[in-house]
């Protein structure tokens, strides 16, 4: 498989897609690629809008993406796709789509298939085996928490290590605390912002300046940077 798994789009000042433009032009190569977009996530602008938003980004790195909401047949858009791309927005709207789409199944087989994939934020979430480590409001039933499972552990996009001053609810390794203590065993990764994990030749690495909070339960939370060895997350 060929994964490029964000945290997030967009580092506060910079362009849409700013920091991490370089490393999806290296991802899908120098051949110009049209990318399927999946923008089901968006809940508060349309589709076409999201759609634009990306292209115009990346266009400026020789690749283009085309929405799927514009095929009637969606299963068949993805069958076809040269390559897949899950923008961010709301994870559990995102699920919900991709259930009654019915696109579970086909995108995890043409991505286990090679075609590559490319996330951020919710689109890195589904990446995962559940939705249940993201960080958005339930706004909608999504009809099973089960997501793409691409990989066996878990990403919490977005990680932030501090409690804003004042505020007197859980932070955010509280919260990943209560879902260990649900699912041991499962490993759940940190993804702080302007970082991405990134699997190809069976190798996963962390890209970006910041390391990544790795939370197992029964164990300490612990930190790894890039160029450490994240190939125990590959074991099933």
């Amino acid at each position: 498989m060929k994964l490029l798994l964000l945290s997030n789009s967009t580092m506060p000042g910079e362009p849409y897609l700013g920091y991490p433009k370089k490393q999806i032009q290296q991802f899908l190569g120098k051949k110009k690629v049209k990318a399927l977009f999946i923008p089901y996530a968006a809940v508060s602008f349309s589709f076409d809008d999201y759609e634009q938003k990306v292209n115009e980004s990346l266009q400026e790195i020789g690749h283009e993406v085309v929405g799927i909401h514009h095929f009637r047949n969606p299963v068949k858009a993805v069958e076809e796709a040269t390559a897949i791309v899950i923008g961010g927005g709301n994870t559990w709207q995102l699920v919900r789509m991709l259930h009654d789409q019915d696109l579970m199944d086909p995108i995890r087989k043409k991505v286990k298939a090679g075609t590559p994939y490319v996330g951020w934020s919710a689109g890195s979430n589904v990446a995962c085996p559940s939705l249940r480590t993201t960080n958005d409001m339930p706004i909608i039933d999504p009809k099973g928490f089960n997501t793409i499972n691409l990989v066996s552990f878990q990403i919490n996009p977005h990680y932030l290590d501090a409690n804003p001053q004042g505020h007197g609810g859980e932070t955010r390794e509280q919260r990943i605390s209560e879902f260990l203590e649900i699912n041991p065993n499962v490993y759940v990764i940190g993804l702080r912002e302007g970082t991405m994990l990134k699997l190809e030749d069976n190798k996963l690495e962390l890209i970006g300046e910041r390391s990544t909070r790795i939370f197992i339960q029964g164990k300490t939370p612990y930190e790894l940077k890039p160029g450490d060895d994240f190939s125990f997350l590959l074991k099933e």
